[in-house]
């Protein structure tokens, strides 16, 4: 099941997102429709919008929930989606943190789990480039192991950049003028 926009709001406020993410979460589903509109007409694929919008506006739900033994961002935000009943959106912001491109087998499959990743690295409290996202985070006093996965995953978030970039014919500084 796909939660309507009053469900959405519901959870925001029973888990307590703080205002930052709720901004942060409606600009990350402003581009990511954007790009599901203009992929979409440039290839010819249906991508589930209301699957996509109800991911990007529920990503990061868990920023204000206990985590439960060995969790991290999102696996909070997937239990909890789960256990509501919201499983196909829950399968979907699973994919959305950085990391999940390193991984094979979880790695961006779907038009949907591409554009909410991608929507979300070009999300901060205002939309900018992937490029800007990474310089932002380098700016960070962060772990070394975190360095070491920024670098790892900074050449494919560019590649999925390109791909989408390419279909849809803008740059991203195109998309940053959005906001």
């Amino acid at each position: 099941m796909i939660p309507d926009e009053h469900t959405i709001f519901d959870l925001w406020n029973a888990y307590n997102l703080p205002l930052s993410k709720r901004n942060h979460s409606r600009l990350v589903a402003r581009v990511a429709l954007f790009f599901a509109k203009r992929v979409s007409d440039a290839i010819l694929v249906s991508i589930d919008t209301a699957l996509l919008y109800a991911g990007a506006m529920l990503h990061d739900l868990d920023k204000n929930i206990k985590k439960v033994k060995d969790e991290h961002h999102p696996d909070t935000g997937v239990r909890v989606l789960c256990e509501k009943g919201f499983g196909e959106v829950a399968d979907l912001i699973k994919t959305h943190s950085l990391p999940s491109i390193l991984n094979q087998t979880m790695a961006l499959q779907t038009w949907e789990e591409k554009i909410l990743f991608l929507s979300d690295k070009m999300v901060k409290h205002d939309i900018i480039t992937v490029d800007e996202r990474f310089r932002l985070w380098r700016k960070e006093s962060l772990p070394q192991d975190t360095v070491i996965m920024l670098d790892a995953t900074y050449p494919l978030v560019k590649a999925l950049e390109k791909e989408v970039f390419d279909i849809i014919g803008i740059s991203a500084k195109d998309v940053a003028n959005l906001a």
